[in-house]
């Protein structure tokens, strides 16, 4: 008799903490859910039917099909900023990442004043980047820069120009979004450092193996995971690097630093042409979209 009337008893009762759970739950998830909606779902997808229209904000909207992707085709200015994203990226992806690395595997020893120096290292990434840029640019400038300057008491007669120069602008960008972004990935190193047994390292050693046998069949093979994250979010922001070249150099000199971003940015906001810079959004979408699958794949292979 009690094991019929039990489970009816306590039936209303779980259903009102089942309940109860639920709308808990829905009340921590909703309010980032309606951001997500609002501020990156919806415009997402008014940019991709803008894509196929055009429109100035001032005007109905045309559906004009394929146009814009067949001006982007002709454009020198679409392909000039392709090259130039493709560029920056192929420089501050490997360079942030071994630089992130290398300072991880240096400050995850026990040295004085170990903390000081990450935090250091942290510091650039959560500071205001129209500030980083503006001390760079300073430090940059060809005549009175203090790179220069070293330069040319170490013997260089004739330093770069940096951000005055079609040739070294590029550089000069990477230089400076190595710096300020080694910090953050080092962090996120240091953190799967941590995870690595210390065993695994003394049984090595016992072995007879070199700091550098080490670091390479053990560190490095302990990070994958960690670095194939680091991968992905270096490519995802260098290739929609935007603020960074906006302020040190504005695109320039003449379209040598000209990236993606800052196209959609001169073509959408300046110019009013929104269904041509939506355009061009997709494309750099479907970009990032197809390298951070072939990074998927190829990382699955290697687990395999």
């Amino acid at each position: 008799m009690v094991s019929t009337t039990a489970p009816a008893a306590s039936t209303p009762r779980a259903r009102r903490l089942s309940r109860r759970n639920t709308l808990a739950g829905w009340s921590f998830i909703l309010p980032n859910f309606i951001g997500f909606a609002a501020l990156t779902l919806v415009p997402v997808v008014a940019s991709l039917a803008l894509a196929f229209m055009k429109w100035n904000s001032y005007s109905t909207p045309e559906w004009v099909g394929l146009d814009n992707f067949r001006r982007m085709v002709d454009n020198a200015n679409f392909w000039t900023a392709l090259y130039n994203t493709t560029y920056y990226a192929v420089g501050h992806v490997p360079l942030t990442l071994v630089a992130a690395l290398g300072f991880a595997v240096l400050l995850n020893r026990k040295l004085r004043g170990v903390r000081f120096f990450r935090t250091a290292l942290f510091f650039p990434y959560i500071t205001s980047l129209v500030a980083v840029a503006v001390v760079w640019n300073m430090l940059f400038s060809p005549d009175a820069g203090p790179v220069n300057q070293f330069l040319r008491a170490v013997g260089v007669d004739s330093p770069p120009g940096w951000t005055t120069s079609t040739t070294w602008a590029m550089p000069a960008l990477i230089i400076t979004s190595v710096w300020r972004d080694m910090g953050y990935y080092m962090v996120l190193y240091l953190a799967g450092l941590q995870t690595i047994p210390g065993e695994l390292y003394e049984a090595a050693e016992m072995d007879g193996a070199s700091a550098w046998e080490r670091f390479w069949h053990i560190t490095l093979p302990s990070l994958r995971p960690t670095t194939f994250f680091v991968l992905i979010m270096l490519t995802i922001s260098s290739f929609k690097v935007f603020d960074l070249v906006q302020v040190m150099t504005e695109g320039g000199p003449g379209r040598s630093t000209l990236v993606l971003s800052q196209l959609i940015f001169r073509e959408g906001i300046e110019q009013g042409r929104f269904g041509y810079s939506s355009a061009i959004a997709m494309v750099l979408f479907v970009v990032v979209l197809l390298i951070t699958v072939v990074q998927f794949r190829l990382q699955q292979r290697k687990e395999r």
